[in-house]
């Protein structure tokens, strides 16, 4: 992996994008903003997950009056998403909102760009420039991708000059297209024109799983490449799985590490075990830790403890039972109808000590990881959230 690109310092609420601060993960609401109690469940929901900035669309005037109440009590930084009424981007960044959102092939044209620029400026908050392929008319009709990309990064350039000749300089830049090969070019070449904190997608990515291929390609390639400060995976999902599949990009990257790692044998002719419905409960059972964690599920002795040493957990299952294991020494000899139950004890004790070794606190009641740590320490405190 290379090292990562320098690129500047942008605050965005209690956030930083850029320079030395983690690769931070965002989602997008489903919901309009006057539907203000379901929108903070969803944020609610989104945050548990890990996700570190929510970017909400604003399409008419009915938003722009309900951001000050979702801004005041959101746990999440707000993005304002405006396209096409400069008016609306005007209103958000009066509500208080974060950071802004344009697209600068639909906002209105220079004069009303600079007008956005100027208010945001006045009031210190950030700007992202997004440019999509799909919606910029020099993109048009050139299937190319690096002619695609090229475009992509003039019309980004153009807006940010505009911006950065009004004295604000707290920009981010997207450059998205629906498919990898333009998304890898534009980014590649954006990195090389400025300091600008990038920030990493696709857009239209599609369904769970075919966006979840496209953008761990996209993501993650850049990402190793040393490009990129946030990132967000589009899907058609509950943006909860957009969340969970951007760590799981950031941990099979090596950038960030949070929750846990299932790793599991592909299985052959020597499994004696159901092996596909024991992973699923682990990974069911585990989805809301948030101690970084690798627990390995292996289908015989050859997959067993050896080739998962590094794993901190893991079972090594056969037809009358299996083994658990941490660090590829054995512990225990379970029964097959106990071996789910007691991997996952195993594993809630690992988490628990790796928690007291970092000298941080679990950061959710609901980890099982915790109550293994409170039945240690005999009693029943809380615990604050971590940042990670």
């Amino acid at each position: 992996m290379r090292l990562r690109r320098r690129s500047r310092p942008v605050p965005v609420g209690n956030l930083t994008i850029g320079g030395t601060a983690p690769v931070s993960v965002q989602s997008m609401s489903t919901l309009h903003p006057a539907r203000a109690g379901q929108l903070l469940e969803e944020i609610s929901r989104l945050a548990a997950a890990g996700c570190e900035l929510i970017r909400v669309a604003v399409p008419d005037q009915e938003a722009v009056e309900a951001l000050p109440a979702l801004v005041a009590r959101s746990p999440l930084p707000v993005v304002a998403d405006v396209h096409f009424d400069y008016r609306l981007a005007l209103g958000a960044l009066e509500a208080g909102v974060h950071k802004l959102r344009i697209n600068p092939g639909n906002i209105g044209g220079a004069d009303r760009l600079a007008l956005v620029a100027a208010a945001a400026r006045e009031r210190g908050i950030a700007i992202r420039v997004g440019v999509n392929a799909g919606s910029l008319p020099a993109v048009f009709g050139r299937r190319d991708p690096a002619e695609r990309a090229a475009a992509m990064v003039e019309g980004a350039l153009e807006q940010v000059r505009i911006i950065e000749g009004l004295g604000h300089e707290a920009i981010v830049v997207a450059l998205k297209a629906s498919d990898v090969a333009t998304t890898l070019e534009a980014n590649r070449l954006m990195a090389t024109k400025g300091d600008w904190p990038l920030h990493l997608g696709l857009t239209e990515a599609g369904s769970r799983n075919r966006g979840s291929v496209a953008s761990a390609i996209a993501i993650g390639t850049l990402l190793l490449e040393g490009i990129g400060d946030t990132i967000r995976v589009s899907l058609s999902a509950d943006p909860v799985e957009e969340v969970r599949v951007a760590w799981d990009i950031l941990r099979a990257t090596g950038i960030r590490q949070r929750g846990v790692t299932v790793i599991a044998c592909p299985t052959c002719g020597r499994c004696q075990v159901e092996l596909f419905p024991v992973v699923e409960q682990v990974e069911k059972a585990v989805a809301d830790w948030e101690t970084p964690l690798t627990i390995a599920i292996m289908g015989c002795a050859v997959n067993g403890p050896g080739e998962a040493r590094e794993a901190d957990v893991g079972l090594a299952a056969g037809c009358e039972g299996g083994v658990i294991f941490r660090h590829g020494e054995v512990v225990g000899r379970v029964s097959s109808h106990e071996m789910v139950d007691a991997l996952l004890a195993e594993a809630s004790r690992a988490a628990a000590m790796i928690d007291i070794n970092a000298g941080a606190m679990l950061p959710s009641k609901k980890s099982i990881g915790q109550k293994a740590m409170n039945e240690e320490k005999g009693d029943s405190e809380d615990y604050r959230e971590s940042s990670h």
